[in-house]
């Protein structure tokens, strides 16, 4: 686990860095009971509670030792835009840098799409994230940070609206989460731990390009729903508009997501398999046949996306009509697919519309 001189606030630990083992060894080394830790946990997780002086459970002498040792800081939103659809996209502000995190009500669910890195290295043709730039990975807190405040929100809000309480984590938002492991393992950690977030394994899903080692490195340490950016049928075509393709190949990217889900719990009805449709580049019934042929050994799912259109981009959407070809193949050839429906378009928080501010200076 990282953690970086920000979150150390006058040489205090922010405890949002904590999962509950890395707690409760933190109070063993201050010489304190680790069930201190669970206790701190309930207060920061299920109260929202950032004061240690309101943890009137605590004993006084033991609050007044944190007060001197640690902090509990949470991030700030400082801009939020909503949705004719009813998303709402909130500026996340991370040391001098600005993230962006997504809600998206639907209406048997509630997801939330989350960042965690500033910018993102990959340079995929079809995502803004990627053209403004890598600055750094997100820490521990800066990950968590960005549910506990929009549950936060979202708390003061529901008796005015109902059904808005956060059911799902989606980590697809700005950069790439298998080149931020360790952070984001952490963080999965504090997601699903009853003590802390609580989200079921099958309610976060990890979304990833196919990150050959840290796939099978992720195997060991965290269970989540695993989704691969896949986004074309072919090496060739993958590799001209996902760099990342040139280093590792779809054959082993696949190899590696099969052997996760023969493991995993969260994934057994198959991983997601994502798939941008980009006018004339990827949508050909020719592609489709390519996709199923690949897919025909791994447990999947397929999910369409409609391509979101990037100022300057001289991309495209492919057309209603020849997305529905393409899906109407897919399912008669027994797949299991599905058109992503694009949320937040209008205030450009879809699909790789996410950008932040990224300051490289």
């Amino acid at each position: 686990m990282e953690i970086k001189v920000m979150d150390i606030i006058q040489n205090k630990i922010n405890l949002f860095e904590y999962d509950i083992h890395h707690m409760r060894q933190f109070f063993l080394s201050i010489q304190e009971k680790k069930f201190r830790a669970d206790q701190i946990m309930k207060w920061i997780y299920h109260q929202n509670c950032t004061s240690f002086e309101k943890m009137h459970n605590l004993p006084i002498e033991l609050r007044l030792k944190l007060v001197k040792l640690a902090c509990i800081i949470p991030l700030k939103f400082i801009k939020e835009q909503h949705s004719l659809d009813g998303s709402i996209k909130w500026g996340v502000l991370v040391g001098k840098q600005l993230v962006e995190a997504v809600y998206m009500p639907e209406k048997n669910r509630n997801t939330l799409c989350i960042s965690t890195q500033v910018g993102c290295v990959l340079k995929c043709t079809f995502c803004l994230t990627g053209k403004q730039g890598f600055k750094r990975n997100l820490t521990v807190s800066e990950i968590i940070g960005q549910i506990w405040l929009a549950k936060y929100i979202i708390n003061k809000t529901k008796k005015k609206k109902k059904n808005m309480l956060i059911t799902n984590i989606v980590l697809m938002g700005m950069g790439e989460p298998l080149l931020n492991f360790n952070n984001v393992v952490t963080a999965i950690k504090i997601m699903q731990h009853p003590l802390c977030l609580g989200f079921s394994k099958r309610k976060i899903t990890l979304s990833t390009v196919g990150i050959v080692p840290a796939i099978k490195k992720l195997m060991n340490t965290v269970d989540v729903n695993l989704a691969i950016s896949l986004h074309a049928p072919n090496d060739d075509l993958r590799s001209k508009i996902m760099p990342i393709n040139n280093i590792y190949n779809i054959k082993d990217i696949l190899s590696a997501a099969k052997k996760y889900i023969q493991k995993s719990k969260a994934n057994r009805s198959g991983i997601t398999i994502e798939y941008i449709m980009l006018n004339n580049i990827n949508d050909s019934l020719i592609h489709a046949y390519q996709l199923v042929k690949i897919l025909s050994n791994i447990k999947s799912k397929i999910n369409l996306i409609p391509y979101n259109y990037i100022t300057g981009s001289s991309l495209n959407c492919s057309s209603q009509s020849q997305i529905n070809l393409f899906y109407n193949f897919l399912l008669k050839k027994k797949c299991l697919v599905t058109i992503r429906k694009n949320r937040g378009i209008d205030i450009q928080a879809a699909c790789g519309q996410l950008k932040g501010n990224i300051q490289t200076k």
